[in-house]
């Protein structure tokens, strides 16, 4: 998974990434779907064995455009993880008070706990992502938050927390056929909006911005991983992957008994 990892100091640039690659994976998709379910056996695992020993926290973040995977993927790469130990915060408009804050306030309450892992449906990168492209505060402040972020997560880090970013990368042409597909089926209208259009037409600001985003804040301690998303099920293995992989790497144990088990018998 290295070739989607962004390096620490590396600038990107988001038209040499592919996003219809597969990369090395040659099974097509009947194989991959088949090695994503066994990942997915194995997160259930992890997972359960991360909040039963209760010592470690995982934060995933999830990043695209309009359309890009990020519901299909929690749905899918976390199918069957006990609910008790995994959370999803969602980032809307901020409301009048989160906005008297600081643009961190209201990120900071809902990262994870011991035993816990959180996936963020968005996050606190929209604060230099649609708040630089629509100019919703001066350039001296947003272009701050890249330092400021560095540093709230690498305090996260210091505490016990491991970090995973994933940019779910698009090509405008595939935004616009799963666009498309929602305009043309009734049950989907609901997850359609008008003003998606509007933020299409930005396609271009909205790539800078992510490339600076993706350039500033990929540390070896939050790192960024571009994963290539037209095709679904590529795009969930490549993450199933990665979690399974960086789990494993926590060499976690599930903890001993509180009481003495020789010889008890339940009659």
């Amino acid at each position: 998974m290295k070739r989607y990892l962004v390096e620490p100091g590396e600038k990107v640039d988001l038209t040499k990434r592919d996003p219809h690659e597969t990369g090395d994976f040659k099974g097509g998709k009947k194989e991959g779907l088949e090695a994503i379910a066994k990942l997915n056996q194995e997160l259930q695992e992890l997972q359960e064995l991360l909040y039963a020993e209760g010592k470690h926290k995982v934060l995933v973040v999830l990043q695209a455009m309009d359309t890009g995977g990020k519901d299909g993927t929690i749905r899918r790469v976390f199918d069957g993880v006990n609910p008790q130990g995994v959370k999803v915060a969602s980032f809307k408009v901020p409301t009048p008070e989160e906005l008297s804050h600081d643009f961190l306030w209201r990120v900071h309450k809902v990262t994870p706990a011991n035993g816990e892992m959180v996936i963020f449906n968005r996050s606190h990168y929209e604060d230099v992502l649609v708040v630089r492209v629509h100019d919703y505060v001066p350039k001296d402040v947003w272009s701050k938050r890249y330092d400021q972020i560095n540093e709230f997560e690498s305090m996260l880090a210091e505490n016990g927390t491991t970090i995973l970013k994933f940019y779910l990368h698009i090509s405008k042409e595939e935004q616009k056929e799963r666009l498309q597909a929602r305009l043309d089926d009734p049950s989907k209208h609901w997850k359609f909006s008008v003003g998606d259009l509007g933020e299409r037409k930005l396609w271009d600001d909205y790539q800078k911005a992510y490339e600076a985003m993706l350039s500033k804040t990929s540390k070896k301690h939050a790192p960024w991983y571009i994963v290539p998303a037209d095709r679904k099920w590529h795009r969930d293995l490549v993450i199933s992957t990665v979690l399974v992989d960086t789990l494993k790497g926590l060499k976690m144990k599930y903890p001993e008994p509180k009481d003495n088990l020789d010889g008890i018998v339940i009659e």
